[in-house]
């Protein structure tokens, strides 16, 4: 009965437990959406091919063993999702869908594209996360129009130096790879503005990340980083960096240039002191500092007048530098791993070797505390 409705655009079935398209689907040549995502689908009629007007295709998670062969006859096609189907490969003609806007190949099997890829020029977003790619294929750099691009759960060791060729590029996600170097010509991709580099192997990122002026989101945790580039200053539109899991002894004073930063996350780095122009960073809400080897914490941190969240605990701090009583938004301070209270109430005490004015409370005990 279902397939009598002729003039019907929009199908929904995801979820059904469904074993069996059937071939009648073929009477609905009015559809333009068609969702069967996570069923228990193996096969694809071959008269799917008669939906002309289908736009929206989504096979995502069902036992099919290949690409059926039909839908690369539907040429009217935007977006089609083959998620998590175990995809080995892709047909040669792929690139007569040349309508795509988005093509999502996420948790399959692929380490190669086909040529025909490249004809694909209106794609926006491609996700090829979660395949076994070990090198970017040279395809994607003639997709010049894509602003979404997701390579993340792979085993990629470089990127090529014409990812340049991506101007458009608003998204790339690289992390858990195998990368060891970045290519200065990442710095031309001037319009990203989310660059997730997580889990890899890097030890530095180029000089030329400054380039990036609408960079707003930057996660490189996880790598081997042992000093950050002092361009990374020059990434004024920065509102969330993330760096914890590196080996960075220091950060450099350009940081103070970020003046839009929220979040700055370094947990879990060897970090021994903070440049005092950390206290430019005036937007910053959250400041995580946690297991490094700070001795103190500097004067200036007592200007970060919108910080709600600080977390130092793991470190070797003496005391608090006394000007944190400024931090009037400061809604949790993370003293030690086991602190329960989201905020502690801190004395007044003078450093016997200095004479400075500071704060120190029961979790920091090297000190006398003084009334």
């Amino acid at each position: 009965p279902l397939f009598r409705f002729h003039k019907l655009r929009r199908l929904a079935l995801s979820d059904n437990e469904i074993s069996k398209l059937p071939a009648d689907i073929s009477q609905l040549p009015n559809l333009t959406e068609l969702d069967l995502s996570r069923n228990d689908i193996s096969e694809i009629p071959d008269s799917l091919k008669l939906c002309k007007n289908l736009q929206y295709l989504d096979l995502t998670n069902n036992p099919l063993n290949s690409f059926p062969i039909c839908v690369t006859q539907l040429i009217t096609l935007t977006h089609l999702g083959l998620n998590d189907l175990s995809l080995i490969e892709l047909p040669s003609d792929v690139g007569r869908l040349i309508n795509l806007h988005v093509l999502e190949l996420r948790d399959n099997l692929i380490n190669a594209l086909p040529s025909s890829i490249a004809t694909l020029t209106k794609l926006k977003v491609l996700d090829l996360g979660t395949n076994e790619f070990e090198v970017l294929p040279p395809e994607i750099g003639k997709l010049t129009d894509l602003l979404e691009l997701y390579l993340d759960g792979n085993s990629i060791e470089y990127l090529p130096k014409d990812i340049s060729n991506l101007q458009q590029l608003i998204s790339l996600d690289v992390a858990e790879n195998k990368l060891l170097t970045l290519p200065e010509e990442l710095g031309e991709l001037r319009n990203i503005s989310d660059l997730t580099l997580s889990q890899n192997c890097l030890e530095s990122l180029p000089h030329s990340i400054g380039k990036l002026k609408k960079l707003s989101i930057l996660k490189a945790d996880k790598n081997r980083l042992v000093n950050l580039t002092p361009a990374i200053g020059s990434c004024v539109s920065m509102a969330d960096l993330v760096l914890s899991e590196n080996l960075l002894t220091d950060l450099p004073s350009s940081i103070g240039n970020l003046k839009e930063l929220s979040i700055l996350n370094v947990d879990k780095n060897r970090l021994k002191e903070l440049p005092c122009t950390i206290g430019c960073c005036v937007n910053l809400t959250v400041l995580s500092l946690r297991d490094n080897l700070l001795n103190l914490l500097v004067d200036e941190l007592g200007k970060l007048e919108k910080l709600r969240v600080l977390g130092v605990s793991g470190n070797r701090l003496q005391y608090l530098p006394y000007t944190l009583n400024n931090l009037k938004h400061l809604q949790a301070l993370w003293l030690s791993d086991n602190q329960t209270q989201p905020l502690l109430k801190l004395q007044t005490d003078t450093d016997q070797k200095t004479g400075v004015k500071v704060l120190t409370c029961y979790l920091l005990p090297q000190h006398d505390v003084r009334e």
